[in-house]
């Protein structure tokens, strides 16, 4: 199902002449308009007129949040504030927050590419959409609001938190359609449940998760929980919010669109640009935006790119699910260690809960890792010493062959690991606070 057939299914010749102008448009604009972008492009010795092919990008300089927060709050932006007319900024970070703006322009396109979004999940005017997202400064709420009123949809924004109301929003308002981070659907369909809801009496067909990363054990575990179908959804604030990549039925990746960004994977060290098929970091370039365009911004996100046509006849490139970030990487004992990796080996283990924790410290000069397990309920009626006893060693051998290192594994009660109602925290490294 499209929204927009006429870009989702653009010739990738078409595609690519049409990235190609809004390229040299864009980068002629921030050289004028943004002194910063100027400067680095004047230190690397290039000039807009230096980019007349896709694979000129290379050329260009990179970004990072390093430069969001140098030029805090608007020194990036191309647009006098008067054309600004919404402000987004980053949460969760220290220092100084990641601030991004809108033109009305930038509004309507964001808009559009998150109708593309929803209709990737079989959204349509028909649908009414649970936008469980936090609202506010976070573009999650208001970025899905947008892409469904757009698509003529109905919107109930209940934001995140206080999940009984929005259960009984969901039960009495026929919601069709849940959008919310991966965690709190499994807190949603915990919380439905316990209250002894069939999920039978839900009208929800599809949800539309992201935000964090999530796996496919977990992805079948949110359809068993809320019986809808589960779609992964890409974005960030740097470069618009949700709707910059989406998943489609084909489940072969998220589709970005890519009359709006263009995606390049380079190596995290050296920051060249790698063969399609090759796993790497991505980087973003906007060629749409107005308020404040970003040039080659390195994400950190890990993925692999492919550029052939997909199977739903949609043309945008696909990336994989990220697998994980080069800056949440932890290295354990000279070991790159995931907490999706984690996940992928707990989640879908008998007597096992998909709430977890990882805490890492450091003894002496050594680095230690233990992972928190919340249990679900035991049997009544079973031994459960040695139900405790095997799912410790089950779980010590499972994660010992996905991570290459031996871990320390603490089983803890139900209700233990506090729940989140927006992005779930994975890890506690207190060797940041080691002297």
């Amino acid at each position: 199902m499209y929204y927009n057939p006429l870009i989702e299914t653009m010739p990738r010749e078409e595609l690519n002449k049409l990235q190609l102008e809004r390229l040299q448009s864009t980068v002629k604009r921030v050289y004028e308009k943004v002194e910063p972008y100027r400067n680095k492009m004047d230190q690397k010795g290039v000039k807009p007129e230096d980019i007349r092919s896709l694979a000129d990008i290379k050329y260009l300089p990179f970004n990072d949040k390093t430069d969001l927060r140098d030029f805090y709050p608007n020194k990036l932006f191309a647009v006098p504030m008067t054309d600004i007319v919404r402000i987004h900024a980053s949460s969760g970070t220290t220092g100084k927050p990641i601030v991004v703006g809108y033109t009305k322009k930038d509004l309507e396109s964001w808009a559009e590419v998150m109708a593309r979004s929803l209709a990737c999940a079989h959204g349509s005017n028909e649908d009414i959409v649970q936008v469980s997202y936090g609202y506010g400064l976070f573009t999650g709420g208001l970025g899905a609001h947008g892409g469904a009123e757009h698509l003529g949809a109905t919107v109930i924004p209940t934001s995140g938190g206080n999940s009984k109301r929005q259960i009984m929003m969901m039960t009495d308002l026929g919601t069709t359609m849940l959008c919310c981070t991966p965690s709190y659907a499994i807190n949603l369909g915990e919380t439905i449940r316990d209250m002894g809801i069939d999920k039978s009496q839900l009208k929800l067909k599809s949800g539309i998760f992201g935000a964090e990363p999530w796996t496919e054990a977990m992805r079948a575990q949110i359809e068993e929980l809320l019986g809808l179908k589960a779609y992964d959804i890409y974005g960030l604030s740097e470069m618009i919010g949700p709707g910059v990549a989406m998943e489609c039925d084909a489940r072969k990746g998220l589709h970005i669109w890519e009359d709006q960004f263009i995606a390049e994977v380079v190596d995290p060290a050296t920051g060249e640009p790698l063969p399609e098929g090759t796993k790497g970091e991505l980087v973003f370039t906007t060629i749409n935006k107005e308020g404040i365009p970003m040039l080659r911004y390195r994400t950190h996100d890990l993925t692999t790119l492919h550029y052939e046509k997909c199977d739903c006849g949609r043309t945008h490139v696909r990336m994989e699910k990220v697998m994980g970030r080069t800056d949440d990487m932890l290295i354990i004992r000279g070991v790159n260690v995931f907490p999706s990796q984690v996940e992928a080996a707990l989640v879908g283990m008998e007597y096992v809960s998909p709430h977890y924790m990882l805490v890492v410290d450091r003894v002496g000069t050594l680095d230690t890792l233990e992972v928190m397990v919340e249990i679900a309920q035991l049997p009544a009626d079973g031994d459960t010493v040695r139900i405790l006893e095997t799912l410790n060693r089950k779980i010590s051998a499972a994660l010992q062959q996905a991570l290459g290192i031996s871990v320390k594994v603490r089983l803890v009660e139900p209700g233990t690991i506090q729940r989140s109602e927006g992005k779930a925290k994975r890890v506690i490294d207190n060797r940041n606070y080691l002297k």
